[in-house]
């Protein structure tokens, strides 16, 4: 463990956030598994049962399983499943750059698909095209990238990223989180630095398909709930009222629609 991520080991509940969205103005989220662990998943679904500004799940299985199709039902079937929206895999981590390409992987998207759920994908920049071809291949499959997939802010490089996100954006089925740009900055970060970034990301996506994520509580490591958002609206361009709704609430209930109909 590095000096740095240490002050995310700690437990982070709702009553840490709820304080930090009231202030902020948000009303509602949805909450993205970090743990490869069944466990985990259930344990959200249970507390977004209980928390009224919790609205959603994007949980984790193991999309190589066998019966991964099972593992699904029996989470949306179960008491509090109703709030299970999504699936993710922390497929950055994998040494494999095409590891969402192997069949096996695919099948257990298709099976996602097949639910209705979402699937979020958490991807480096080097995994980007190869990105392109699974969500070229699933058409029916709804996709959220977080965090843009994590591109090189602190450097101030845009290419070659800029142009697999413009490739991707043009699949109808994608959606992108502006999220977890502070942590990919520089650590004295500032919204000038971000705004090349989001200026890709609007640009490409449009409003209707771009998202705000806080990533909160791993966002910490760099500022607060309020810096984050306060950054994130400052990076953007003067946007319509109808821009600004999409991308802080709108996008996010088209792109996670079991979190607006809850079946």
């Amino acid at each position: 463990m590095t000096p740095e991520v240490r002050p995310l080991c700690r437990r982070f509940g709702p009553e840490d956030l709820l304080p930090l969205l009231e202030a902020s103005g948000i009303q509602r989220t949805i909450a993205v598994q970090a743990r490869s662990d069944l466990d985990e998943t259930r344990e959200l679904l249970a507390t977004a049962a209980t928390v009224p500004f919790l609205v959603g799940v994007v949980g984790w299985v193991d999309l190589t399983g066998e019966d991964v199709g099972d593992v699904l039902d029996s989470l949306i079937s179960s008491p509090d499943g109703r709030f299970l929206v999504g699936i993710r895999h922390q497929a950055e981590d994998e040494e494999d750059p095409d590891w969402l390409l192997r069949p096996s992987v695919l099948r257990g998207l298709a099976e996602v698909a097949k639910r209705g759920l979402t699937y979020d994908l958490l991807v480096r920049p080097h995994q980007l095209p190869g990105t392109v071809h699974v969500v070229r291949s699933l058409p029916d499959l709804r996709f959220v990238l977080d965090h843009m997939a994590k591109p090189p802010i602190a450097s101030g490089t845009i290419e070659p990223w800029a142009g697999h996100i413009n490739a991707l954006s043009q699949e109808p089925n994608v959606w992108c989180k502006l999220s977890g740009m502070v942590t990919q900055a520089k650590v004295a970060w500032s919204p000038a630095q971000l705004e090349p970034y989001v200026d890709r990301v609007l640009g490409a996506f449009g409003s209707l398909r771009t998202i705000f994520g806080s990533d909160w509580p791993v966002s910490t490591l760099r500022g607060t709930y309020a810096e984050v958002l306060r950054g994130t609206q400052q990076a953007l361009p003067p946007l319509s009222r109808s821009d600004e709704e999409n991308i802080f609430g709108l996008s996010a209930l088209q792109a996670y629609p079991r979190a607006v109909s809850g079946t």
